[in-house]
């Protein structure tokens, strides 16, 4: 697993003073997810995007990205998500996906493309025109769900002292999945805030636990457009 957190010299000034010293950082690596489709006899591949993002869960990344891009709307979609390492010389490592369609599913790449890369800030970066920025997606079901103020008001300092890599570098956002009573069930870390969205909910979708409707989702940053 690539590394999340590196080590890099500073130079730190106060007023006059100045003094060089090492000081950790949050790691932002370009991830490229391809797509592998079509029938078993003539299956394809196409580069959905390349992301920029921190290294880690990149299989969750990458299940929720082409989920929330509607993409697929079921696990049972989806044959599997690997790095491609056996490539020769193209060979990305833990910077190259590949995420591989039922023959089953229906995919025209023509409907998701992206211009080729994405930076880690925001998700409508790359899109190649404002009609593919529209993604249909299902209504949010009603519900009876009801929490407490005071329940809601303590939620982001649970999530920020469950933050292994921001407690290091105080750099990446993130998201957490709460129960109606507060209780932290996951969260997941990224240097971008959808990124780390998308990683939550892609550990979602391999459980197939969504829709998550009996829960409360928390994000470190805005609610942006997407």
């Amino acid at each position: 697993m690539a590394e999340q957190v590196d080590s890099v010299n500073i130079k730190r000034v106060l007023g006059e003073n100045h003094s060089e010293e090492p000081d950790l950082v949050v790691v932002e690596e370009p991830l490229e997810i391809r797509i592998g489709y079509g029938p078993d006899v003539n299956r394809k591949q196409v580069t959905i995007t390349v992301t920029m993002r921190t290294p880690g869960d990149d299989e969750h990344l990458c299940l929720g990205f082409i989920f929330t891009e509607g993409m697929i709307h079921s696990p049972k979609e989806v044959i599997s998500a690997k790095y491609c390492t056996n490539m020769g010389e193209e060979d990305g490592g833990e910077n190259v996906m590949r995420i591989e369609l039922s023959s089953e599913t229906e995919f025209n790449p023509n409907d998701h493309k992206r211009n080729f890369y994405t930076n880690s800030s925001c998700g409508v970066c790359g899109k190649a025109s404002i009609e593919h920025v529209k993604q249909s997606c299902q209504p949010v079901a009603a519900t009876d769900l009801k929490v407490s103020g005071k329940t809601i008001s303590e939620l982001p300092q649970v999530l920020e002292e469950a933050q292994d890599v921001f407690k290091h570098t105080g750099g990446l956002h993130a998201c957490g999945l709460f129960d109606v009573n507060g209780k932290l069930l996951r969260h997941k870390e990224d240097v971008g805030r959808h990124n780390a969205l998308d990683k939550l909910i892609g550990s979602l979708i391999l459980e197939n636990r969504l829709p998550a409707n009996d829960n409360i989702l928390i994000l470190s940053g805005r609610i942006s457009f997407e």
